[in-house]
């Protein structure tokens, strides 16, 4: 990508953008220019719409590295948070508590296992209550 491409108010927006992590009103307020004319430029001009999405990239990068911090911190919401999404290969997941799964045996009647708090909700609609 060639900033040449980007002159002027657009690439003043694109630096903007890229120093606010996306945020468009913030940017918008640094380069002088309104919402309408950031999207009216993302709609017509493709190489302006390439740099902005680049962004995302950066902005993502930019939360990572907050998010290892708290992890090195020891920030244990964050730990439960990294290992929940990036450790489920490696069994950190949690099942929803209302899911209900179905075994298939062969030649046999289908099981399922009914969570016990979905089967305490059956059993009050059963009774009315």
């Amino acid at each position: 990508m060639d900033k040449k491409k980007l002159k002027g108010k657009k690439l003043n927006m694109y630096e903007a953008l890229k120093s606010e992590l996306g945020v468009v009103t913030t940017a918008c307020k640094l380069v002088g220019i309104s919402r309408e004319t950031h999207y009216s430029w993302l709609r017509k001009d493709e190489n302006y719409k390439i740099w902005v999405e680049s962004i995302q990239d950066i902005t993502l990068d930019f939360a990572e590295n907050a998010l290892l911090k708290q992890i090195k911190d020891g920030n244990t919401s964050s730990i439960l948070f990294y290992l929940k999404t990036k450790g489920k290969n490696r069994g950190y997941i949690e099942k929803p508590e209302n899911q209900i799964t179905f075994t298939k045996q062969e030649n046999k009647l289908i099981q399922v296992n009914i969570p016990e708090s979905v089967k305490a909700l059956l059993e009050a609609e059963r009774n009315g209550t």
